[in-house]
């Protein structure tokens, strides 16, 4: 398992410090599973392929959207 080392504040240590304890966890793996959520925030390859099914027919194409409505402001309605 690969090392990292890194330069933090004092202050920002006793944080760390602190919110690993209140989740029962050591500082090492706090920071891990923080590490581990915020790489892997990405949906993972072929997800939604995979997972969710993917759409399986022609390319989809956005139609036009038209003219847009005009009408009269509530302030002029009275």
């Amino acid at each position: 398992m690969t090392q990292l080392h890194l330069y933090i504040s004092d202050e920002l240590a006793e944080r760390i410090q602190r919110q690993a304890q209140s989740a029962n966890l050591s500082v090492s793996r706090y920071l891990a599973d923080l590490v581990q959520r915020e790489v892997a925030a990405d949906w993972p390859s072929g997800y939604f392929e995979e997972v969710v099914g993917g759409w399986l027919g022609e390319p989809l194409e956005r139609t036009g959207q038209g003219e847009f409505e005009r009408r009269d402001l509530i302030e002029n309605l009275q």
